[in-house]
């Protein structure tokens, strides 16, 4: 994908720095004012502690002795390393800005306005108007603040457990959250939910199952419309991922056997069908799922 030259957005919140942190600084200030209390000499460092923040010198950067010195060996490793992330978040703002655009003239062929979403990015953990998430939770869109939050250790677990590597298949997955955005403002979330709300377990997956194919093919309207980006090979590498992280293919990974009742997002033959056909018409009324 021909990506480089081409736009960023400026929804893009990056909080790859400080994710996780504000837990394991608290844990640690904890146990040290805890270890302190317990002494009449830590007694006197919490006083003298505390007089030198009233005087603008804030103790907690003594703390910093903590931190061992790298080896060049790991500060060249750490520094590849922020360097292929930088790169990619640069890749998830490009994909981002070319779902504005697209989403604005087709709302706006509808006498709609699209509201653009923020896409938080984050390592580890992160805490979002839908509650505290982990990595382990995936890429997801909170409605109820109408952000996207992607932990960037999700590209790696695309390319290495589900072997679906390249940049249009991470575009796809940003796409598909974007088409969760789409739904929140078009209401088919919320119709979802009140649904959901009033049905069985398995007609409650059933009905998602349903969001998560237009999402699927909503991520395919936004590929319809950056073909001139679109390099050989860029839309197997969609579908490649979109099989990758079927329910079906996920739950033989893990179970060995499938079971179609417990679907949330579709099968592997679903979701590369639903891409396809929104790449293909380019259009909302090509993504009916008959929710």
């Amino acid at each position: 994908m021909k990506w480089q030259d081409l736009r960023r957005s400026s929804n893009v919140q990056d909080f790859r720095a400080r994710s996780g942190e504000g837990r394991g600084n608290s844990r640690l200030v904890m146990y040290l004012i805890r270890f302190l209390i317990g002494n009449k000499y830590g007694r006197v460092v919490l006083v003298l502690g505390f007089a030198s923040y009233l005087m603008g010198y804030n103790p907690l950067s003594l703390l910093t002795f903590l931190d061992a010195p790298k080896t060049t060996h790991e500060r060249d490793l750490t520094h590849s390393s922020n360097i292929a992330d930088n790169q990619t978040a640069e890749f998830v703002s490009v994909v981002l800005a070319q779902n504005e655009d697209i989403w604005h003239r087709l709302f706006a062929k509808e006498s709609m306005t699209y509201k653009e979403p923020k896409l938080v990015l984050f390592r580890g953990s992160v805490n979002s108007g839908c509650g505290y998430a982990t990595k382990q939770t995936g890429p997801f869109y909170c409605s109820s603040d109408e952000k996207i939050y992607l932990d960037m250790s999700f590209f790696d677990e695309l390319k290495n457990r589900h072997n679906s590597p390249g940049d249009f298949a991470q575009a796809y997955v940003i796409s598909h959250e974007v088409g969760h955005h789409v739904q929140n403002l078009l209401g088919t979330l919320k119709k979802s939910h009140k649904e959901k709300a009033r049905s069985s377990k398995k007609d409650a997956n059933a009905l998602q199952v349903k969001v998560e194919l237009q999402a699927d093919c909503y991520a395919g309207i936004w590929a319809h419309y950056v073909s001139e980006v679109i390099e050989k090979g860029d839309i197997q590498e969609a579908l490649n991922a979109a099989s990758a992280i079927g329910d079906d293919t996920l739950q033989k990974q893990a179970k060995g056997y499938v079971v179609p009742d417990a679907f949330t997002h579709g099968s592997s033959n679903d979701r590369m069908a639903w891409f396809s056909k929104g790449y293909k018409y380019g259009n909302l009324s090509s993504c009916e799922t008959g929710i």
